[in-house]
């Protein structure tokens, strides 16, 4: 066992460790940084919804995490075990101890495919597949592809999950891909929802919606799903009524596109970092934690109630980087983050609805011109092109970009219709 010291820590090597990693070091060349990930391997993850629709790969989301990192960062390949924040020290899966001036803590959230009975033992066969492993994604693509007739089910769990569009992206493109076939009348699909709307921002669930009309899904709200039984193409779930009564209902399926439940990481629940639903517990305008003035929490993993998306990271990388500057100059810090997040809605297999929000469900467009509810193809180019570019060579490297968003206009569009 040894014992290092870095100045800035970092907990996490996906995009907000390894943005927040650079984007310091390109504010301050000389400070000492470390930054704990065990992953040889870097994902694009907004990248996993079009895979699964048979628009794009897994190679193009795929880079070297040694090729991100700068190289004066000090790559530690382990995992964080245990904290101890009141002697500023971390320790590792290895068993040494690492101790930090500032820790930023980043390690994404963890996805529960065991908390569904039955699950883990059938996904990635028959029909059974979902957008949120990188050892499945390509399978779901499959299922698509051999899908020609009969039910598939696309499912949503309880909120909080990344990107709360996402469960029903999949859903668009695999019905516009049977659209095209020439099959979509012979296969009824259906969106069991655990949740109570198509969205939680009814700015865009009313749009939504159309979507859904126009592709005839069928939406089946306070659907969860609990059990599935792969051989016999059964999927359970618990239902409840307007009265908060629950019951348990099983639906047969030829495909079933399944959207896990998703949590804080296991090692960050049992932490004295987290609050009580298990979540870094930050404040939601510095991202400094409530309790440990030196540690800050970004990313999938805090308490803060914005959407779980790369653009929120986006927002945040510069608000931690700052405030941590802030305080090595002894002055104070500044409540940067609005809660900002996007989801760009795959509609169609051209087409994309980008949502952009921030704290309180504020429709927040960063082009107020345009309607943001409109389905459109440059977005699409957005999407599959231009998101991804802006990921790897801009916010990756830790380049500051940013556009305004701004609220007015949706509030506009809001009275208008």
């Amino acid at each position: 066992m040894s014992e290092k010291h870095h100045s800035i820590l970092i907990v996490g090597g996906g995009a907000a460790g390894v943005s927040t990693a650079n984007n310091m070091r390109r504010k301050n060349s000389t400070i000492d940084i470390a930054l704990i990930e065990p992953s040889e391997k870097h994902y694009y993850q907004p990248g996993f919804t079009i895979i699964g629709g048979g628009a794009y790969t897994l190679k193009k989301t795929t880079r070297n995490e040694a090729d991100l990192i700068h190289p004066s960062v000090n790559w530690i390949k382990d995992y964080a075990e245990t904290f101890q924040p009141d002697e500023n020290k971390v320790t590792l899966k290895s068993g040494d101890v690492i101790s930090y001036d500032f820790l930023v803590v980043c390690p994404g959230l963890q996805v529960d495919f065991d908390k569904i009975d039955g699950l883990v033992e059938t996904l990635g066969k028959n029909g059974v597949c979902t957008n949120y492993s990188v050892d499945i994604v390509e399978y779901t693509w499959e299922c698509i592809q051999k899908t020609e007739s009969g039910t598939a089910l696309f499912t949503q769990p309880p909120m909080p999950i990344k990107c709360a569009g996402a469960p029903q992206k999949i859903m668009y493109l695999a019905a516009d891909r049977f659209r095209k076939k020439g099959i979509a009348d012979k296969v009824n699909i259906e969106f069991c929802n655990a949740g109570p709307a198509m969205f939680g921002i009814p700015f865009f669930a009313k749009a939504l919606s159309k979507v859904i009309t126009k592709y005839g899904i069928t939406t089946n709200f306070g659907h969860n799903l609990v059990a599935i039984d792969g051989k016999a193409k059964k999927a359970t779930f618990e239902t409840t009524d307007s009265d908060g009564k629950k019951t348990k209902i099983t639906k047969e399926f030829d495909m079933i596109h399944v959207t896990p439940p998703q949590s804080a990481p296991d090692f960050i629940k049992s932490s004295p970092l987290a609050n009580e639903g298990g979540w870094v517990d930050v404040h939601q305008g510095t991202l400094q934690h409530n309790k440990f003035s030196n540690i800050f929490g970004l990313g999938d993993v805090t308490s803060t109630p914005n959407a779980k998306t790369a653009a929120a990271v986006r927002k945040q990388v510069p608000v931690v980087v700052d405030n941590i500057l802030q305080l090595l100059a002894n002055k104070p810090v500044v409540e940067g983050y609005d809660g900002y997040g996007s989801c760009p809605l795959t509609t169609s297999l051209n087409t994309v609805m980008v949502a952009e929000f921030s704290y309180g469900g504020k429709v927040t467009p960063s082009f107020p011109f345009l309607d943001p509810r409109t389905n459109s193809r440059f977005w699409w180019f957005g999407k599959t092109i231009g998101f991804p570019f802006l990921y790897w060579q801009i916010m990756i490297k830790g380049i500051r970009f940013d556009i305004p968003h701004k609220a007015s206009y949706a509030k506009k569009l809001t009275k208008e219709d």
